[in-house]
């Protein structure tokens, strides 16, 4: 019996003294033998880590390392599927990582469609400016206000002049709404006239809705250049 005791002892102590712990992801084992995963996946991430794509996707390899770790925690909380999965998970990450690329160089931004010019007045004698305005709206921007000041100014000057107010919208909404739309701004380019002592007789309002765009209507830059006012001399 002593002997039976003394053999027992013996591998006990064979089996515990000298044994260091083993750690993955720096999570101790808790147990002697460990699912391969554990290993896989360190051995995943330690490749990400010399690849060429490590310097463009830091962010995976580091989600890669906190999955895992989270991962060996689940497994030792007896959440085994659930663990693997997740060591599954960081493994692809890592995969991922190795084949990251460096960013494309943006393509240069679209030049401005060219802003139209309004058409020659009759004999060179006026030029007078077309105004924009912003989507949805009938109202007139502080640099349409300056535009129609200066308007407003050479018509006084040339009172023979007769002037018709076409009012044009995008494409964007129904014919009926836009055509209404289009009125609304011509008749604020009127009263505005009108408010700087140009009589309105000599201003002859004319909704067309969407029609006749000078820009791109597929644009959002050409889309503003045909939300505008055009004044157009009659006489």
């Amino acid at each position: 019996m002593k002997w039976t005791w003394i053999l027992l002892s013996v591998l006990v102590l064979s089996l515990t003294v000298g044994c260091a712990p083993t750690y993955h992801f720096g999570v101790q084992d808790k147990a002697s033998t460990v699912p391969d995963e554990f290993g896989q996946t360190e051995a995943a991430i330690a490749s990400a880590e010399k690849s060429a794509g490590a310097k463009y996707c830091p962010d995976k390899i580091a989600r890669a390392k906190a999955l895992g770790k989270k991962g060996v925690e689940t497994y030792w909380a007896c959440r085994t599927d659930e663990g693997l999965a997740m060591l599954d998970a960081a493994r692809k990450l890592a995969k991922d990582a190795e084949t990251c690329q460096p960013p494309k160089p943006k393509a240069a931004p679209p030049a401005p469609a060219p802003t139209p010019k309004p058409a020659p007045p009759p004999k060179g004698e006026v030029s007078l400016k077309w105004v924009h305005f912003d989507f949805d709206k009938a109202d007139l921007t502080p640099q349409a206000k300056a535009t129609l000041d200066e308007t407003a100014r050479i018509l006084k000057d040339h009172p023979g002049i007769m002037v018709e107010v076409d009012g044009y919208t995008d494409v964007i909404g129904t014919d009926t709404y836009n055509l209404k739309l289009s009125e609304r701004r011509a008749k604020a380019v009127q009263n505005y006239l009108a408010s700087k002592g140009v009589p309105a007789a000599r201003l002859k309002v004319k909704a067309l809705g969407k029609s006749n765009p000078v820009a791109d209507n597929k644009t959002p830059q050409g889309r503003a250049e045909n939300r505008r006012v055009e004044l157009r001399i009659l006489r």
